[in-house]
C-alpha cells in the first residue's frame, strides 16, 4: 500500500545558524536557531518567528508560499534549548535549555523560571490537560504542577536508577526510557515496573498516542503497549531502517530515519504508506494540521493530502480496508458523503472478493454497502426471482445534489459489474464459479443477515394496512355518502407494498439459495415461520428437484391443505412401488398423513376425516387416537365411521372411553354395548345351535362386553334387557339388575343361575362400599343370607315384587315370628350387645328404581346353602346385623358345627359370635373408660373451685377502695376474681348500675 499521504513543502529556508528546536503556534513558525554554526553547545540562542504570506485562518500551517521572518529575539536562550513545546490552549511556550523556562505567547513574555530544580535537566514531559511537567535530571525524576498560570509548584521527586534519556506521559504514570531498558512509575506512588529492555543500536524511544498507549522504540521495531507496560496482540511497526524520532498523526506514523522520512499506517499490519526524501531531518515536530520536519537551516511542512484525494488512491490500488479507514476521517458535516464513498468502496470490494473467491467476505461488504438484495442477486443467474418494481438505493442517491458525483460514481460501477454479468452469460466457467457450492452458501448467510429486518417492515406494513382498512371500514359506514375517499386509498397500494415485495424477492431466492447448497432442514425451518415465498416460483422449483418435504411444508404454508394431501397420499403409494429405495419407504408411510392430519382437527375436522380414510385402512389404531388426543368431535367421527368404516367403530369406542378420564357421551357408551352386544348374540346363536354353549363360556367381545358393563352407566339398560336371552347370558342380566338396584334379582341369579356364591359376595362388598354413608347399607347382605338360607320364601318375595320405579327402597319381607323364637335367647342377647353402637335395622330394602315384574328368570327354590351363609357370617360378621342374621338361621344350627368349604376353612357359629362379642366387649370397655375418665376430670374441676373459694384477703387501716380511693375500714366490701382488687360494696353496686345504664343507652342509639 503506497499513496501519497503527505506533500512536503519547504516553508522556511536559509534560516542563519543551526536550527535546534522547531514549534508551531497560530499558524506561525517558531524557531530556536543557534547563533553559531560552530560544535560548541554554549553558544546563545535565538528564537525567530516566521509568517505565512497572507494571515493564517484557523491558526493552521499553510501551504502557500514560503514564511516570511516576522520577528527576531536575539539571545533568547543562553544556550540552545533541547526541547521546546507550546501550549496552545494555555498560550505557552515551553523549553527546556538551562532550566525549564515559561513563556506567556505571543509576547514572550516571562511567566516562571524553574531553575533551582531544573537546571542541568535533560529531557521533560508536559501533561496539558493538568498542567503537569516532569523533568528528568540526572538520577531524579521531578513532577511540578502549574498553578494559576504563573508558576510551577513541585509535586513530587523520585530517585530512579539512571539518567532518563526518552519519556511521556501515560494516563498516572510515565514511561521512562532510562539506559537500555523501558520503565513505568507511578506518579503518585513512585513505584517502578519494568516493561522490557530497548534495542542495542538506538537509545530509548517513548512516543505517546491520542489513545493513550504508547510505542516504545527497540531499534528498527516500534512496539505498542498500553499504559501499564503490557504488550498489546499483534501491535508492531517494522521500519526501514532504526528511527531517532517518531511522530503520531493519527492515522499514521512518521518516522525520521537516517535518509528520509517513512510513513507508515497506524492500521495492522503497519503497511509503508509513503516515503518522503529529506536528507539530515534533525527534528521532527507534529502540529495540529502538518509534520514539521527541520533540517540544519530549512524547515519543512508535511501537509496531509485531503482525505478525499487519499481514498481515491487507495481505493483504484485495491486497498480497500484502508480506503475504508479513511473514510472515517472526514469530518462529521459531510455524514452524507462520506456514505457514499463507503457504499462505493464496499462494492468495490465486495467484487473483488467474489471475484476472487472468497465469497462470504463479498458478502459481508455487500451488506455494509446498503445496496439492494437484487443487485447481489444478479450475480446469481440460477436463482429465479418474481417481478418487483423495487426501487435501488443508487436510484435514490440520484434525488440528493451534494451527492451526485458519488451517486454516479456507485451508478458507473453498478453497471459497468452488470455489464459484465450479461457478457459472461456464454462463459459458462465463471457461471459454474459464480454458482458454486461456496458462492450459494455465502449468499444463504447474507440473505439470512438481511431477513429480519426486512420481514419485521413487511409485517409492520400488513399491520398497518389491517388497521387503516379497519378504520376505513368505519368511517365508510360512519359517512355513507363519500365515495371518493375509498378510491384515493386504493391508489396508494403499490407504494405501500415495497417491504412486501423485498421480503418476497428474499424468501423466495433464500429458499432456492437453501436448496441448491443441500438444506433442505433449513429450507423447512424458513417456511414453518412467517414467510413471503412466491408460490409458484418455489413450487415449480421444488417439483423439478423432487424436494417434496419442502415442498409439503410450502403448500402448507400457504393453507393448501387439500393439495398437500394428495401429494402425501401420491407419494406414500409410490413409497410402495419403490420396495429397493428404503431411505424413500422410511420417509413416506402413512404416518406422515397422521403428523399433517394432526393440527387440522381442530380447524377443519371435516378435511380431517374426509383425509383419513386411506391412513385407517393401513394405521386404524394409530389414525383412531389422532381422533382422540386431538379432540375431534366423538358425535362426527362415530357416524363417519359408521358409514364409511363400520369394522372399525367399536374399536374407536373403545380406544375413545380407555383414554378419555371423565368418559364418553352417554349415547357413544349405549353405542359401544350395542356393538358388543350384537356380536355377543351372534356367537350366542351359533354356539347353541352347535351344542356347545355355557354359562362360563368367555369370547373377547363377551369380556369386553362384561367389562364395559360393570364399569360404565351412560348405556340404556332396559334396552339391553330387552335384547337379551330368556335362558341365557345370566351375568349381564345381573348386572344391568344391579345398575337400576334391582339387587335381590341380581343375587338370586348369581347365586341359582350361575352358582357363583363368591361373585355375590364382591356384588355385595361393592354395593357396601358405594353406600357406606346410607343407613341401610347393611340389608344387601341380608338380602344374600335370605336367598342362602330361606330360598323358597326369597323366590316368593322376589315374585311378588312389582314396584313403580321412582320408589327408592321397597320393603323388605319381615321375618315371621317362629324365626324370631327360633333364635330365642341367643338373638335377644345379641342385640343387647350390639345395642352400644346404635346399629339399627331397618326393614325396608335396598333394591330401587325398577319393577321386578319379570319373573322369567326367577329361581325354582332349593335346599338352604347353610355352608355359604356361615361363610358370609364368617368373613362379613361386621356388616350383617347379628339379631337378624340369628333370627335367619335354622333352630337346628349348632354353635360347635364345623363345616368344610372348597377354600379349605373351617366356618361354625363361634367364628361369627367370637368377633361380634368381642367388639362389642370392646367398644363397653371403651366406653367405662371414657366415662369414668370424665367422672375424674369433673372431680378435679370441682376441687379446683373449692381451692378458689377458699382464698384469704387480709384488710388493715391501710386498704383502700379501688373506684373511690378511700379506706375501707369496718365498711362492706367486694373483691374481683383476681383476688387483689378491692372495692366498697356500695361503689360496686353504684358501678354495676352505671354500667347498665350506659349499656341500655348504647342500645337506643343502634
Amino acid at each position: 500500500m503506497v499513496h501519497s499521504a503527505y506533500d512536503a513543502v519547504e516553508l522556511v529556508a536559509g534560516v542563519p545558524g543551526r536550527i535546534e528546536a522547531v514549534a508551531s503556534y497560530a499558524g506561525k513558525l517558531l524557531v530556536a536557531a543557534a547563533d553559531s554554526e560552530g560544535f560548541l553547545r554554549s553558544s546563545d540562542c535565538s528564537l525567530r518567528i516566521y509568517a505565512a504570506p497572507s494571515s493564517a485562518d484557523g491558526g493552521e500551517i499553510r501551504r502557500d508560499g514560503p514564511y516570511a521572518l516576522e520577528r527576531q529575539e536575539q539571545r533568547f536562550w543562553r544556550r540552545p534549548p533541547l526541547a521546546m513545546e507550546v501550549s496552545a490552549s494555555r498560550d505557552l511556550l515551553l523549553s527546556l535549555s538551562e532550566w525549564v523556562a515559561l513563556h506567556r505567547l505571543p509576547g514572550l513574555e516571562t511567566v516562571a523560571v524553574v531553575s533551582p530544580k531544573t537546571k542541568g535537566a535533560n529531557v521533560f514531559a508536559w501533561d496539558d490537560r493538568r498542567g503537569l511537567l516532569a523533568v528528568g535530571r540526572q538520577k531524579r525524576l521531578t513532577i511540578f504542577r502549574l498553578d494559576s498560570g504563573r508558576e510551577f509548584v513541585e509535586v513530587k521527586e523520585f530517585g530512579i536508577p539512571d539518567v532518563v534519556k526518552s519519556m511521556a506521559w501515560c494516563g498516572d504514570n510515565i514511561c521512562l526510557g532510562i539506559r537500555r531498558e523501558y520503565m513505568i512509575i507511578n506518579s503518585m506512588t513512585g513505584a517502578l515496573t519494568e516493561v522490557f529492555s530497548c534495542g542495542r543500536i538506538a537509545p530509548p524511544l517513548v512516543v505517546p498516542l491520542p489513545t493513550g498507549e504508547l510505542l516504545l522504540g527497540k531499534d528498527n521495531i516500534g512496539v505498542f503497549v498500553d499504559q501499564n507496560g503490557k504488550l498489546i496482540q499483534d501491535g508492531r511497526i517494522i521500519w526501514s531502517d532504526t528511527p531517532a524520532s517518531v511522530v503520531i498523526h493519527k492515522p499514521y506514523a512518521v518516522a525520521r530515519l537516517p535518509r528520509h522520512v517513512e510513513i507508515r499506517s497506524l492500521r495492522a499490519p503497519n503497511a509503508l504508506v509513503q516515503t518522503v526524501v529529506l536528507r539530515d531531518v534533525q527534528k521532527l515536530v507534529q502540529t495540529d494540521n502538518c509534520i514539521l520536519a527541520a533540517q540544519s537551516n530549512s524547515v519543512y511542512g508535511l501537509l496531509p493530502v485531503p482525505i478525499g484525494a487519499q481514498i481515491v488512491q487507495v481505493t483504484a490500488s485495491g486497498e480497500f480496508e484502508e480506503a475504508l479507514a479513511l473514510c472515517k476521517l472526514l469530518p462529521p458535516e459531510d455524514s452524507n458523503l462520506r456514505a457514499a464513498k463507503e457504499s462505493s468502496i464496499h462494492i468495490r470490494y465486495g467484487h473483488f472478493l467474489f471475484d476472487n473467491g472468497s465469497y462470504e467476505e463479498a458478502m459481508e461488504q455487500f451488506s455494509n454497502s446498503h445496496v439492494d438484495i437484487t443487485y447481489v442477486l444478479s450475480l446469481y443467474p440460477s436463482i429465479v426471482l418474481p417481478q418487483t418494481h423495487i426501487i435501488g438505493e443508487h436510484d435514490k442517491l440520484q434525488d440528493m445534489p451534494e451527492l451526485a458525483r458519488e451517486s454516479s460514481d456507485v451508478t458507473d460501477e453498478m453497471e459497468s459489474y452488470s455489464l459484465q454479468l450479461h457478457e459472461s452469460d456464454d462463459k459458462s466457467p465463471q457461471e459454474i464459479k459464480k454458482m458454486s457450492h461456496n458462492a450459494l452458501i455465502a449468499l444463504v448467510k447474507y440473505l439470512q443477515k438481511k431477513r429480519s429486518g426486512i420481514i419485521e417492515r413487511a409485517t409492520a406494513e400488513v399491520t398497518e394496512e389491517v388497521v387503516s382498512g379497519a378504520v376505513h371500514h368505519s368511517l365508510i359506514l360512519s359517512e355513507p355518502y363519500k365515495s371518493k375517499k375509498p378510491i384515493k386509498k386504493r391508489a396508494q397500494t403499490h407504494t405501500s407494498s415495497i417491504a412486501r415485495e423485498m421480503a418476497n424477492v428474499l424468501d423466495t431466492s433464500l429458499l432456492q439459495a437453501l436448496i441448491l447448497t443441500g438444506q433442505s432442514s433449513g429450507a423447512i425451518e424458513l417456511l414453518k415461520g412467517i414467510n413471503y415465498c412466491d408460490l409458484k416460483i418455489c413450487e415449480e422449483f421444488l417439483k423439478e428437484r423432487s424436494e417434496y418435504m419442502v415442498l409439503l411444508e410450502l403448500y402448507k404454508s400457504n393453507e393448501m391443505h387439500r393439495e398437500a394431501l394428495q401429494l402425501l397420499n401420491q407419494l406414500v403409494e409410490e413409497s410402495k412401488s419403490e420396495m429397493g429405495n428404503t431411505d424413500f419407504n422410511k420417509k413416506f408411510n402413512p404416518q406422515m398423513i397422521i403428523e399433517y392430519l394432526r393440527p387440522l382437527c381442530r380447524s377443519d375436522p371435516m378435511l380431517v376425516l374426509e383425509s383419513s380414510l386411506y391412513v385407517l385402512e393401513r394405521n386404524p389404531s394409530e389414525t383412531i387416537e389422532l381422533f382422540l388426543s386431538e379432540n375431534v368431535p366423538a358425535d362426527l367421527v362415530n357416524s363417519y365411521l359408521k358409514q364409511h368404516a363400520p369394522s372399525l367403530q367399536s374399536t374407536y369406542l373403545e380406544l375413545m372411553l380407555s383414554m378419555s378420564e371423565t368418559g364418553i357421551n352417554p349415547n357413544l357408551q349405549n353405542e359401544l354395548v350395542q356393538l358388543y352386544l350384537s356380536e355377543v348374540l351372534d356367537w350366542y346363536k351359533v354356539l347353541k345351535e352347535e351344542g356347545n354353549w355355557t354359562e362360563k363360556t368367555y369370547s373377547p367381545t363377551r369380556k369386553k362386553l362384561i367389562s364395559t358393563l360393570e364399569n360404565n352407566s351412560g348405556y340404556n339398560t332396559d334396552i339391553l334387557l330387552k335384547r337379551l336371552p330368556q335362558d341365557a347370558l345370566f351375568e349381564e342380566r345381573a348386572i344391568l339388575y344391579g345398575k337400576i338396584n334391582q339387587h335381590l334379582r341380581a343375587l338370586s341369579l348369581y347365586v341359582h343361575k350361575l352358582q357363583m356364591p363368591e361373585r355375590a359376595v364382591a356384588y355385595c362388598d361393592r354395593v357396601y362400599e358405594e353406600g357406606a354413608q346410607q343407613p341401610s347399607k347393611s340389608n344387601i347382605y341380608f338380602n344374600l343370607l335370605q336367598i342362602y338360607l330361606n330360598p323358597r320364601k326369597a323366590e316368593k318375595e322376589f315374585e311378588q315384587k312389582i314396584i313403580p320405579v321412582s320408589s327408592q327402597f321397597p320393603g323388605i319381607q319381615r321375618v315371621s315370628s317362629a324365626t324370631k323364637v327360633r333364635v330365642g335367647r341367643a338373638g335377644k342377647k345379641v342385640v343387647e350387645i350390639e345395642g352400644a353402637e346404635d346399629v339399627r335395622f331397618s326393614t325396608s330394602g335396598t333394591d330401587s328404581g325398577r319393577s321386578d315384574g319379570d319373573g322369567d328368570d326367577v329361581s325354582d327354590g332349593g335346599p338352604i346353602m347353610l355352608n355359604e351363609a356361615l361363610e358370609l357370617l364368617s368373613q362379613r360378621w361386621d356388616r350383617i346385623n347379628g339379631a337378624q342374621a340369628l333370627r335367619l338361621l335354622p333352630r337346628d344350627t349348632k354353635l360347635q358345627l364345623y363345616i368344610q368349604t372348597l377354600k379349605k376353612h373351617s366356618y361354625d357359629m363361634v367364628s361369627f359370635l367370637e368377633p361380634l362379642l368381642r367388639n362389642s366387649s370392646e367398644h363397653l370397655r371403651n366406653y367405662l373408660v371414657i366415662k369414668n375418665l370424665i367422672f375424674r376430670a369433673n372431680l378435679q374441676v370441682k376441687e379446683d373451685v373449692y381451692k378458689r373459694r377458699q382464698a384469704v384477703v387480709k384488710i388493715d387501716g391501710d386498704s383502700m377502695c379501688s373506684l373511690c380511693h378511700k379506706r375501707i375500714a369496718n365498711s362492706a366490701f367486694a373483691i374481683y376474681p383476681n383476688g387483689q382488687t378491692l372495692v366498697h360494696f356500695v361503689c360496686f353496686r353504684e358501678s354495676q348500675q352505671i354500667k347498665a345504664v350506659r349499656g341500655a343507652n348504647s342500645v337506643k342509639r343502634r
